[in-house]
């Protein structure tokens, strides 16, 4: 009996590595066929080559900021406060003048940014130019050298985008592999601009790709690990803030700390309505796109001479906020004229992003918050640095409608983990009542000017997407010539045309098929299209969009 139970075991024993083979290989197999290897190589490959584009970034805005203010470091302000008045224009006068002849030169009438990564991503046959991108970087560097108020890390997530699809076209990768490089370059740009390669990984998936998928983390986090490795080899491993310890006083400040949530959600608000208004004034006014930023850089610069403090990305004013360093009068005085400065850089066509000024416009609230409430509540309140920390995760949270990677861009940036109830609550609070308002955020408002409505819904997107030569049916060149004739007022399509047009055109006339013209001459017909292949397109399309997300 012993030995054929030993027999058995022995049997069992043979037989389990082919038991595991069987388990394993459809998982190998089907790892593989996704090229996944090769998308975990170019991944860490862009995430150094990223790295090195962002350290070049930050570096060429020191250089151009050097012959103006004499400094390559972030301490604009101090370096501004010893130069007469009118240096301190010329800087942001020149500088416009420089950039709207670039742009003219170049043919563009705007620099890259957030919001064309995430148009990129949804439009997943577009493909981001190489040249532009880097002549985009090229100017922001000037815009932001000479004292534009802006920020920097939109231009450096449109490099690494463009550095990511430059790659992933070469590699021939199919379109989820193309998005999730194209997400690898985003979180490499956020890990080595900010030193903050946990919040690069968020902010690729929450904002860029909008969903959170297996597959694609991977590659993501391999890129940010990287860019953060190369980043803190250069500039070193300190935070992008340095900020003294905080701790809260007491929990009974909780309900100020919502109600921090609410004013910072009225500074979000009131900072994105200055942002439209002042991009409708701008295209109302037509005058030679050369002189766009030569006047805005006027105006600036004007706004400089009294409040130097808005010149450039503002790190150093973020650090004065978090070290409590400025009184209650400058930092509300601060919080309109960095909107308006702000407002007019981006409108008049100076390269930059929103998201430094969202972080200095929330530490700023927070600590004109923190002043008055200890003004109130003397014995209970926690100091002004922690009520602006809270500030800068809550308005720049609601701005740019990512509430959690903003929250960990936070934490990562000024190293305050132990804030997280409080921040968490605050953010929570600017971004619900943020929706409740605009509905939607910065990037998808820019989005939305272009016709492109993500915010409803991946089928709506497809809808304008996709295009109607993806799904007709091309006639053989030895056909028999079919024609059609616009005189009759019959329906007739174009290859150009979109998914949703069509549709409409199917659904009015009743048709199950219509002819497809030559955009070139309508009366020749080149192909057909049916009413079941659109249709057919649409949902296959939703489905592998589906999949994508669930992998």
């Amino acid at each position: 009996m012993l030995t054929a139970r030993i027999e058995a075991a022995f049997r069992l024993i043979q037989r389990l590595p082919r038991v595991v083979w069987t388990w394993v290989e459809p998982n190998l197999n089907a790892f593989l066929e996704a090229r996944l290897p090769l998308i975990w190589l170019l991944s860490l490959l862009l995430g150094l080559g990223v790295a090195v584009a962002a350290i070049v970034f930050r570096e060429l805005i020191g250089i151009f900021q050097l012959f103006w203010l004499g400094t390559s470091s972030e301490l604009v302000f101090s370096a501004a406060q010893s130069l007469p008045w009118y240096w301190i224009m010329a800087g942001p006068t020149v500088g416009g003048l420089l950039v709207g002849l670039l742009l003219t030169r170049l043919e563009a009438r705007r620099t890259g940014a957030v919001a064309d990564v995430i148009e990129a991503r949804a439009l997943s046959g577009r493909k981001l130019s190489l040249r532009q991108g880097l002549l985009s970087a090229f100017v922001t560097a000037l815009s932001l050298g000479s004292g534009a108020s802006a920020g920097r890390e939109g231009p450096v997530v449109h490099l690494g985008a463009v550095l990511a699809t430059a790659i992933a076209w070469r590699a021939s990768l199919p379109e989820w592999g193309r998005r999730t490089l194209l997400g690898a370059g985003v979180a490499t740009a956020i890990s080595a601009s900010f030193n903050a390669p946990i919040a690069g990984v968020l902010f690729a998936h929450e904002v860029i790709l909008g969903h959170y998928a297996m597959r694609s983390f991977v590659p993501i986090v391999i890129a940010s690990a990287a860019g953060a490795v190369v980043s803190r080899l250069w500039f070193g491993s300190a935070a992008a803030f340095l900020v003294p310890t905080h701790q809260i006083t007491s929990f009974w400040e909780f309900p100020a700390f919502a109600l921090l949530g609410v004013t910072a959600a009225v500074v979000a608000i009131l900072f994105q309505f200055a942002l439209f208004a002042a991009e409708y004034a701008a295209r109302a006014i037509h005058i030679p796109l050369w002189t766009r930023p030569l006047a805005g850089g006027i105006l600036v610069g004007g706004i400089a001479v009294v409040f130097p403090q808005v010149l450039g990305v503002g790190y150093e004013i973020t650090d004065m906020a978090l070290w409590n360093q400025l009184p209650l009068a400058i930092m509300l005085a601060l919080i309109v004229v960095k909107t308006v400065a702000t407002a007019i850089t981006l409108a008049m066509r100076f390269g930059g992003g929103i998201f430094s000024p969202a972080l200095l416009l929330g530490a700023l609230t927070g600590g004109a918050f923190g002043i008055i409430a200890a003004s109130v509540f003397p014995t209970m309140a926690s100091s002004q640095g922690l009520y602006a920390i809270l500030g800068m995760g809550a308005v720049a949270g609601a701005v740019l409608g990512a509430p959690i990677s903003t929250t960990v861009i936070v934490f990562e940036l000024t190293g305050g983990y132990e804030l997280s109830i409080a921040l968490l609550l605050t953010v929570a609070v600017a971004h619900g009542i943020n929706q409740a308002t605009h509905g939607h955020s910065w990037f998808q408002w820019q989005l939305e000017m272009r016709g492109l409505f993500l915010v409803e819904g991946p089928h709506r997107a497809l809808g304008q997407v996709t295009r109607v030569m993806d799904f007709m049916e091309v006639l053989d060149d030895d056909a028999e010539p079919v024609t059609h004739d616009p005189e009759t007022g019959a329906q007739a399509l174009k290859p150009t045309d979109t998914l949703e047009a069509a549709l409409r055109a199917f659904d009015k006339g009743g048709h199950d098929r219509l002819p497809v013209v030559d955009p070139a001459d309508n009366t020749r017909v080149i192909a057909f299209a049916s009413h079941v292949r659109a249709l057919r397109s649409f949902n296959k399309a939703l489905v592998e969009l589906s999949e994508e997300e669930h992998r």
